[in-house]
């Protein structure tokens, strides 16, 4: 599979990579580690005019705590918030997803966190070659009527299987995006289209600067299961948070239990993550009710469409979410 023919430019500063963008839009798609992109251009899933490369952009790499959270740059590599001591004292679960993307020779050092968050959504139907999808019907995101994941779908089922997304949803981050002499700052709970042929709520001529993430003492956790430990995507995945209450150190005060893998977009599980507010950090009852809570929730939505069984799929949520509770809930 070769790459099809396009137009590489690489801008050396922020400014100009936004200048490209305003003129180039639709046209254009935007290059950091690659990993994710460059597969599915070589699969004709995409075929782009212009690649705007940010590989000059140092400026979007780093990882500092600045009033009250943590901000990550969009640049900066899997492997520098592995290593960050800020991100694992203040945001595991995100230090624990980074760690599961891809392979630790290739992912964690060409792969980025923007790209992580921004990789398209994936089904097991669609992301193959060019010759096997032309001996099938077009689905949705290929441009046809059919949805080989849903019987009878009048919509796109892929699926978002981003390991940081689930991961950082759970730890109420913010995204910071630009664009030419504009700039908005969209919850991460927001930023889902429930659309899975364009599944981000982000303009083409925006760029993804920054991830924010609030540090107030809570605690967290990420938890998945693919088919080999390195390179596979997830299956199912679960990233959790607990908070404990100042005036009651034993006590919850806000939860967080967000699903991955199983629709269009990480799922936060508002009503289970309510169930656990003034619950203790041992009350190992409160947190199997609220896992089985969120198997029930997050089964609605899924779909035959990441290479393994509904009913497996479904029936793991529980014991993942599980995990991930009492791991945060006992994080010193």
């Amino acid at each position: 599979m070769l790459l099809p023919r396009f137009d590489y430019l690489d801008p050396k500063n922020l400014e100009e990579a936004l200048d490209l963008l305003a003129v180039h839009k639709e046209d254009a798609k935007v290059l950091a580690g690659g990993t994710d992109l460059l597969v599915r251009m070589k699969k004709g899933l995409l075929t782009p005019k212009v690649l705007i490369s940010l590989k000059s952009l140092n400026e979007l790499s780093y990882i500092k705590e600045e009033a009250g959270c943590i901000k990550i740059g969009a640049r900066t590599p899997l492997a520098d918030i592995i290593a960050s001591g800020p991100v694992q004292d203040n945001a595991r679960a995100l230090s624990q997803a980074c760690e599961k993307v891809g392979a630790i020779t290739m992912q964690h050092y060409r792969g980025t966190i923007g790209g992580n968050i921004l990789q398209d959504n994936r089904c097991h139907h669609y992301n193959q070659s060019d010759f096997h999808r032309s001996g099938h019907q077009a689905c949705h995101k290929n441009g046809g009527k059919t949805c080989y994941a849903r019987e009878n779908a009048d919509r796109c089922n892929s699926t978002c299987q981003s390991d940081g997304s689930t991961a950082l949803m759970a730890l109420g981050a913010k995204l910071v995006l630009l664009s030419k002499g504009q700039e908005r700052t969209v919850d991460l709970d927001n930023f889902y289209t429930a659309d899975g042929i364009m599944p981000h709520d982000m303009e083409p001529h925006e760029l993804l600067k920054e991830i924010i993430i609030p540090i107030n003492g809570a605690r967290s956790a990420y938890k998945r299961l693919a088919y080999r430990s390195a390179i596979d995507y997830p299956i199912v995945c679960a990233g959790v948070l607990v908070r404990p209450s100042d005036s009651q150190k034993d006590r919850i005060d806000e939860a967080r239990i967000v699903v991955g893998a199983m629709g269009r977009a990480p799922l936060f599980l508002a009503q289970a993550s309510s169930s656990l507010k003034g619950k203790k950090l041992d009350d190992t009852d409160a947190f199997k009710k609220a896992a089985d809570a969120s198997m029930d929730s997050a089964a609605t939505f899924a779909v035959h469409n990441v290479g393994s069984t509904l009913e497996y799929r479904c029936s793991m949520i529980s014991p993942l979410v599980l995990q991930g509770l009492k791991e945060a809930a006992s994080e010193k």
